[in-house]
């Protein structure tokens, strides 16, 4: 069976409070899945001068504050799902979903007198996508639970801010370049017919009833070739090669998702 892509993880990492070195590493949390994709937003505070000059002509404007840096992003968690290394082996969702609400939870300043409780500082990365903020928004929803009540899927969207237009930040640690991939076997890129996936179904149920069972009934080689993390979670209408040819690389390993930007005046 060829080996499955190893695909890098997002990481959320506690940092001090001058956002430059790693603070307590114990807290480090290494997601399940990785995010579909990355929405970072710039936001400059403008204001129109009170005046009694010319109406008729433009408006001036003037900065007035620091600016703002967003990201926000989803995160999935599954405890029926394969649990990678990083994470602990659990079977409630929610003593996943704890490891990030870590993240937002106001803690004492033991410099400060009277002690103030601030939320730590974060650093959001994955490969060499890096974020450094505060979290300040977090919002969990529990969407599959057991016979007995207990939660086992959830979905965990976060805000992080920087009160500042900060610059583009890439992690400095090593990240291996993506391998030369060379296609052995089937057609050429772009060529092969896809499968749409209709509502409610998985890259399992779709590899089981596909007549032939493309690539050996091997749903993990699937669901790699196609870049998908989450096999449980296809978009209706989503995309699939079921007959992928074998690719060989030097090294495995491989990104998925998107990042877009944003930026507003105002």
């Amino acid at each position: 069976m060829p080996e499955a892509s190893k695909l890098g993880k997002a990481e959320l990492r506690e940092l001090d409070a001058d956002f430059k070195d790693e603070a307590s590493p114990q807290h480090r949390t290494t997601v399940q899945f990785n995010p579909e994709s990355l929405k970072v937003s710039f936001a400059n505070q403008i204001a129109t001068p009170s005046g009694t000059g010319d109406q008729n002509g433009p408006q001036a404007h003037q900065f007035v504050g620091a600016g703002t840096t967003k990201l926000s992003l989803t995160l999935y968690f599954d405890v029926t799902a394969e649990l990678p290394s990083g994470l602990p082996q659990v079977n409630d969702v929610r003593e996943l979903t704890q490891l990030v609400a870590y993240f937002i939870t106001p803690k004492g300043d033991p410099e400060n007198k009277p002690k103030k409780f601030l939320p730590p500082s974060v650093r959001f990365l994955w490969g060499t996508f890096q974020f450094d903020g505060i979290m300040e928004s977090m919002e969990e929803t529990l969407d599959l639970f057991s016979f007995e009540g207990r939660p086992l899927r959830a979905t965990v969207a976060i805000g992080l801010t920087q009160q500042k237009i900060t610059k583009f930040g890439f992690n400095q640690d090593k990240v291996p370049d993506p391998p030369n991939a060379t296609r052995r076997g089937g057609n050429p890129p772009g060529t092969s017919p896809l499968t749409e996936a209709p509502a409610g179904s998985s890259v399992q149920s779709l590899v089981a009833n596909q007549v032939g069972g493309g690539a050996g009934a091997d749903w993990q080689t699937i669901a790699a070739a196609n870049g998908i993390e989450n096999p449980r979670l296809l978009q209706p209408g989503q995309l699939l090669d079921l007959n992928p040819p074998v690719v060989s690389t030097g090294q495995t390993g491989s990104l998925s998702g998107g990042v877009s930007a944003s930026v507003q005046l105002g």
